[in-house]
């Protein structure tokens, strides 16, 4: 189909007025036509989906129809806990999945990390949009204190997505991308005060996560991980608020956060894909104020 420009819209509109002036209220007439051509189509917003998790399991559906999708994350248990999306290519399904964390090494290849709302602080909620293709998929929390990840507890679920029809949502417009390389986070812009919306996009080789923590005064996301490598004793110098969980290199997702001035944190907690350790190990924090 050819463009629509604005030089078009005029020379069509000259053209109909010219055919339609013959007849009374022909003008008034192409002016309702001509508005109409140019009025924007309304906005179609993601699905929106809630999961609950608790100590140690996750409430949510299980299905949930194709296309973009917000997934809302209420931690409704005394731990901190992420919902971390899996899909499983390739055929496998749930049962697959259960064998495969029970064995050691690296995780399969059909185990593909896209991404779901990060931890946020205990009876907080935290956030993810992302685009769902039909398949076999399962949530879970990666999040280990004491030794013990969540999963080995129960906190895994599967779920399937379905093909669905209708009009095709658009993306949030995000306030600021945050771009995740090799070991850092690079803002394209300051983020400022408010209800803000992240784009979050991965290029670097290895999967990476963004978890926003908003500090206590005077405090460093080292402070943060030095209180959580500890167990997490006495007051926390940080507050888990959210983020997006891992993603494959190339993938995007957006989530939203409201800011309040003050000092922040973002923290990528994935093991590095060449000695196993986290990658805040090799330098993926990054501290930054909201005025």
């Amino acid at each position: 189909m050819a463009p629509i420009t604005v030089a078009g819209i005029i020379l069509g509109s000259v053209a109909v007025v010219t055919l339609s002036t013959g007849r009374p209220g022909g003008i008034q007439a192409v002016e309702k036509t001509t508005t109409a051509s140019v009025a924007s189509k309304p906005v179609v917003k993601a699905r929106v989906v809630t999961v609950t998790g608790k100590d140690f399991k996750f409430d949510a559906p299980d299905e949930i129809p194709a296309g973009l999708t917000e997934f809302r994350f209420l931690n409704k248990g005394p731990s901190i806990h992420h919902m971390q999306i899996l899909r499983l290519t390739n055929g496998k399904t749930f049962g697959d999945l259960s064998a495969a964390l029970k064995r050691q090494g690296p995780p399969p290849k059909w185990m593909k990390e896209v991404g779901g709302p990060n931890a946020p602080a205990p009876g907080m909620e935290s956030n993810a949009t992302l685009m769902l293709e039909p398949g076999n998929y399962a949530i879970i929390c990666f999040v280990d204190i004491g030794g013990a990840p969540h999963f080995t507890k129960g906190m895994v679920r599967p779920f399937k997505v379905v093909a669905a029809s209708g009009p095709a949502a658009s993306n949030p417009i995000p306030d600021v991308t945050a771009t995740l390389v090799d070991y850092n986070f690079k803002l394209s812009s300051p983020i400022l005060a408010g209800m803000r919306t992240i784009r979050v996009q991965n290029s670097g080789p290895q999967n990476h996560e963004i978890e926003l923590v908003q500090l206590a005064p005077g405090k460093t996301a080292n402070d943060f991980l030095a209180w959580a490598g500890a167990g997490m004793k006495g007051p926390p110098p940080a507050k888990p608020i959210g983020g997006v969980a891992a993603i494959e290199r190339g993938m995007s997702q957006t989530f939203s956060a409201n800011f309040t001035p003050g000092n922040y944190a973002f923290i990528c907690f994935i093991p590095d894909a060449k000695d196993g350790k986290p990658h805040f190990v090799h330098g993926m924090t990054k501290d930054f104020s909201v005025r």
